[in-house]
């Protein structure tokens, strides 16, 4: 994405992800901790947030993500989808990455094929839930180009500042 440019870190970051992976009992998709590595927690466009974990704060971004998950089990048990969601650590469970300030969550459908498989789920606050075929950073970079219909969220300017 070539407008998060301006905030790439001069060097990679060195996040401890076999803790954390350890912890969540799964591995994390490559494109993602490279994005984590190679740039700081992120907004776009005043509205979504991307805050991976940071270097010697990986506890917290954990209990974020577990109060997160809380969040998204209640979500699932209420939506009423033909064909329901379960949280992680459920087979196929969704699993957050990203979120908005509007309430909307950004999570990966995990897969027994491994991370790299995983495909993005959006479900907003508005109770509409939908997939994208691909990785988060796709996923991003689409949604901010406008090459992705944003269906229930609005459309994202070519903004990004740090979080």
């Amino acid at each position: 994405m070539p407008l998060l440019s301006s905030l790439r870190l001069p060097s990679r970051r060195d996040i401890n992800w076999v803790a954390l992976e350890t912890d969540l009992g799964t591995g994390l998709p490559a494109d993602y901790k490279l994005l984590c590595e190679l740039y700081p927690p992120f907004v776009l466009s005043d509205f979504l947030g991307c805050g991976g974990p940071v270097p010697g704060l990986e506890d917290a971004w954990l209990q974020g993500t577990r109060e997160d998950l809380e969040i998204v089990t209640e979500w699932c048990a209420e939506s009423g989808l033909a064909v329901p969601l379960h949280p992680y650590p459920a087979p196929g469970g969704l699993l957050p990455w990203a979120g908005s300030n509007q309430g909307d969550f950004f999570l990966w459908t995990t897969s027994p094929a491994g991370p790299q498989e995983w495909t993005v789920t959006v479900a907003s606050r508005s109770s509409a839930w939908w997939h994208y075929t691909g990785g988060a950073v796709q996923f991003l970079a689409d949604l901010v180009s406008g090459a992705l219909e944003p269906w229930a969220l609005p459309r994202l300017r070519p903004e990004v500042a740090a979080w």
